[in-house]
């Protein structure tokens, strides 16, 4: 019986996760899977959540694959899935890596072309979810309030000398 060796980077769906992680933080680094999901996922295929990546067999990490195979995660209830009522197809879904950044994109795009509201504060690169943009969301250097001179801290007094108390207007003779 050959022992397999462990490996430090182990390829997951298309990308390089850490093998020296614990299985659902290590699902957790794909994009589109969170923790909660990997630990459904590992419940239901039976994968024990106190091993490392690096430790699972081949079999084990095609299992974890396929449970995301067509862009469904057939073994997780729907409630927990990305993509709820898909706005083209209309069908619940699960989709991870690139998948997911390309279905967000053409969102985005879609609501800058209908010019929605979201769509309008996309355009102008604006805060989209209703945050507050009075003082956070600035771009560039940081800009301050605006204070006068005597109010700032450190500055030093002005060097023009005070008008003085004489009288300069004519006397009467």
């Amino acid at each position: 019986m050959s022992e397999q060796q462990f490996r430090y980077i182990v390829r997951l769906f298309g990308q390089d996760v850490d093998g020296s992680m614990k299985v659902p933080y290590a699902l957790a680094m794909v994009k589109g899977i969170g923790y909660n999901t990997a630990r459904g996922i590992l419940l239901k295929i039976g994968i024990d959540k106190d091993k490392r990546l690096g430790e699972l067999s081949d079999s084990e990490l095609k299992k974890i694959e396929e449970s995301f195979s067509d862009k469904s995660a057939k073994l997780i209830p729907a409630w927990m899935y990305n993509r709820r009522k898909d706005f083209d197809s209309g069908l619940d879904l699960h989709l991870v890596t690139s998948d997911l950044i390309f279905y967000v994109r053409n969102d985005i795009e879609r609501e800058k072309k209908i010019r929605s509201w979201r769509g309008v504060r996309h355009i102008y690169g604006l805060k989209v979810r209703g945050q507050r943009t009075r003082t956070t969301g600035r771009a560039g250097t940081t800009v301050g309030v605006k204070r006068g001179r005597g109010a700032q801290p450190g500055a030093a007094p002005s060097s023009t000398p005070a008008p003085s108390s004489q009288s300069t207007t004519q006397t009467k003779k």
